[in-house]
């Protein structure tokens, strides 16, 4: 079966553990357990809480029950439960992480080059390709992870880091998944209520790109990979029409402004930025892979992954800087650039009249593809919180999380660039410790010494690491990441080095620091403790 028909990355129901209808079908598997309980332990030695009781786990059943719903949540999907891969499955990686970035929220992060840094177009650009080179890198090797295991992103973690220290992580994942809905929702409100003449408020905007985002999100992974391999088709027409209108404007003589020290400062602070709104996918990439054959290559996961990925971002951003050095020399777009990004982006199809608006619309509509993934993986990542969050399914968690980040992205409707300008960077300062800490733990004390990972020992305790090395080498590195971190609201001491004014190096330190501190604190843990 190809991943390409609909029904490839859900289970036939004689085989999907969650709507199974033949408790025999499959010996020695509890076919009849919840969807979030333990398919790998003793389910007798499994004592889940039941929240839903008569009438209402008959709803829930049906719910389940419903065509291309995933009912599945953090269970381990088992090797005899994947679907059979092969060369179009690599494919569909490029479309869905190509589809995935291929939105409007990265042209917005190109604008920081120019506007915000004072960078010039040839600065801007080359920070762009190798700073989503190495912010690529991350997600494309968690990736990997996803086919091997059958394991979630924060399940994954479970076994690097340990047990309790993984729950902490999945606050953090669960702070960014939300945190980009909320600025996709407010993206796409701006440019709905600039094609509307601001007959409809963003608010409104914010509404409906959200209800779009839950929907996606609630149905699960089958859903979510057939939507993502067509949806970059009308957003990359409609970036074709937008380089089309408004590529002579741009101005690609554009030279930085500054001094030498203050024009380093912000290139330091652009390609943080530029790192840190990419290297988030790092805890997501995996969710979307553990359909696949354990047998799937992971060398050719890694360059799916990042292809796709990478050439998304680079493409948009590099429309974004373009547009950015523009605004300075064109009034009208200098005059939609103050009322907001949404109506800038407008702005750009200005001349190509209602055909113009209707590209506008699809731009804005590339929210739902950028957010529903995350918003997908912050369900799964509720469950890793503990017995009780695990108990409610992840199509609820679905629900609740649409909520937030509706009532969020209405408040925080008239502040976007802040949002941008403060939040991107921060997802750097956790997820570049937690992922060297991931390579380290994987390179230094599995591949060299070939000891292979339990994926089967996702929830017992006893056979993940203790995770006091890793939880240890965490917080020093985010103290790092602190003192080097450059935001509007705290200058960190260390970051007032950079240039004359201040550069972000929050997330190298956060690397470095973990990659001198975790090796030998965990060869002290695995000689004392013994995991």
């Amino acid at each position: 079966m190809s991943p390409f028909e609909p029904s490839a990355l859900t289970p036939d129901p004689r085989h999907d553990m969650e709507k199974q209808v033949h408790p025999k079908a499959l010996p020695g598997i509890n076919i009849t357990a919840s969807p979030t309980a333990t398919t790998d332990v003793d389910p007798e030695h499994v004592s889940e809480p039941t929240l839903f009781r008569g009438r209402l786990a008959r709803w829930n059943a049906k719910v389940e029950g419903l065509s291309s719903l995933e009912a599945r949540g953090i269970t381990r999907v088992l090797p005899e439960h994947r679907f059979k891969g092969g060369l179009r499955g690599h494919v569909q990686m490029v479309f869905l992480w190509f589809s995935i970035n291929l939105v409007a929220n990265n042209i917005i992060t190109g604008l920081f080059g120019p506007l915000v840094f004072a960078l010039g177009w040839t600065d801007s650009v080359c920070i762009v390709i190798f700073a989503y080179i190495l912010g690529v890198a991350a997600p494309a090797y968690m990736a990997t992870f996803g086919a091997e295991s059958g394991n979630r992103a924060m399940i994954l973690s479970r076994f690097f880091l340990g047990y309790w220290p993984s729950k902490l992580m999945a606050v953090f994942n669960l702070i960014q998944q939300i945190g980009f809905g909320i600025i996709g929702c407010i993206v796409a409100g701006q440019i709905i209520s600039a094609v509307n003449g601001n007959g409809l408020t963003i608010a409104v905007g914010c509404v409906i790109a959200a209800l779009c985002i839950g929907l996606l999100a609630t149905f699960g992974i089958s859903v979510l990979h057939t939507y993502e391999r067509y949806a970059f088709i009308p957003q990359l027409m409609v970036l074709f029409v937008l380089v089309g209108s408004a590529a002579k404007e741009f101005d690609v003589s554009a030279t930085s402004q500054g001094a030498a020290g203050t024009i380093t400062a912000n290139r330091c602070s652009f390609f943080a930025l530029s790192y840190g709104n990419s290297v988030g996918w790092a805890a997501v990439a995996p969710d979307f892979y553990v359909y696949y054959p354990v047998t799937t290559s992971k060398y050719a996961t890694f360059s799916a992954t990042m292809l796709g990925a990478w050439m998304a971002f680079v493409f948009c951003n590099i429309l974004g800087i373009g547009v950015a050095t523009a605004i300075p020399n064109v009034p009208a777009w200098a005059e939609a650039y103050d009322i907001s990004s949404g109506a800038l982006l407008l702005e750009l199809f200005r001349g190509l009249g209602g055909f113009g608006g209707l590209c506008a619309v699809i731009l804005a509509l590339g929210s739902v593809t950028n957010n529903a993934p995350g918003t997908y993986n912050a369900a799964n990542t509720f469950q890793v919180l503990g017995r009780y969050t695990k108990a409610i399914p992840r199509w609820m968690w679905c629900i609740i999380i649409m909520i937030i980040e509706l009532v969020c992205s209405v408040a925080g409707r008239n502040h976007l660039f802040a949002v941008f300008q403060n939040f991107l960077p921060i997802v750097s300062y956790w997820i570049s410790p937690w992922v060297t800490i991931i390579v380290e733990e994987h390179f230094f004390f599995h591949y060299l010494r070939g000891l292979p990972f339990d994926w089967a020992a996702w929830e017992d305790k006893e056979k993940l690491p203790v995770g006091i090395a890793a939880l240890s080498a965490w917080l020093c590195a985010w103290a790092g990441a602190i003192v080097g971190m450059q935001q509007v609201w705290y200058h960190g001491p260390v970051a007032l080095k950079v240039g004359n004014y201040g550069g972000d190096i929050g997330a190298w330190l956060s690397i470095a620091i973990a990659c001198l501190i975790y090796p030998p604190l965990r060869y002290l843990e695995l000689k004392k403790l013994g995991r």
